[in-house]
């Protein structure tokens, strides 16, 4: 019998560091896990003009295909592999690539409106939320745009102030409710994160075994 993955969700607003959380339960775990990222789900916008991509809203739940996410996620729990796709966020777009996630015993997703969606959030058996403070996510995150996405700077502030920021407490700080565990200060919160990698590896362990 194949036994169902460890699922786990790691939520936290922009620039947060929640994919530097799980990529550090990834290499506190005795396996490899498969990582899902939630930004390669945004939809395909190629009937629009770049000048009308953007203007889109990447922040609000409309703007992402959560359904072929969840989709590829219960995939994931059957033991199939699947084609997550991919996104050009210079471009403002779904690229054609696609990158092969193989099934593995723990799966650890990452983005910032995984806890808002119904079905999503039925599907993660830990729920992390990554809590930092705003002038430190902001900071993060014109730097990360600027520096690996090719946006300039007034592009990042105007998204920031029109987007960003209002998704951010219409959505993302809402869902903190919904979490297992709250990381305070991300990735240098060593403590929150050893004690989240010990409570995998024991969940794991427990599957292995068949005990309760």
């Amino acid at each position: 019998m194949t036994i169902r993955p460890l699922i786990i969700g790691v939520v936290g607003g922009s620039g947060s560091g929640k994919t530097t959380v799980a990529h550090a339960i990834m290499d506190g775990v005795s396996v490899s896990p498969a990582f899902v990222d939630q930004d390669g789900y945004y939809l395909p916008l190629d009937h629009l003009t770049l000048d009308e991509r953007r203007e889109v809203n990447f922040d609000h739940p409309d703007a992402l295909d959560n359904e072929l996410m969840a989709d590829h996620l219960e995939a994931l729990a059957a033991g199939r592999p699947v084609e997550k796709p991919t996104y050009d966020f210079a471009q403002h777009t779904r690229a054609a690539e696609t990158v092969t996630i193989a099934p593995s015993p723990i799966v650890i997703v990452d983005g910032i409106l995984l806890f808002s969606d119904p079905r999503l959030r039925s599907l993660f058996d830990i729920k992390v939320f990554v809590d930092v403070a705003d002038d430190v996510r902001f900071i993060r995150r014109l730097l990360r745009d600027v520096e690996d996405r090719g946006r300039t700077m007034d592009d990042v502030i105007r998204q920031y102030l029109t987007t960003v920021r209002p998704m951010h407490l219409e959505f993302v700080e809402p869902s903190k409710r919904f979490a297992d565990v709250i990381i305070p200060e991300g990735g240098h919160n060593k403590v929150g994160i050893e004690m989240v990698v010990a409570r995998v590896t024991q969940e794991l362990s427990r599957r292995r075994t068949g005990t309760s």
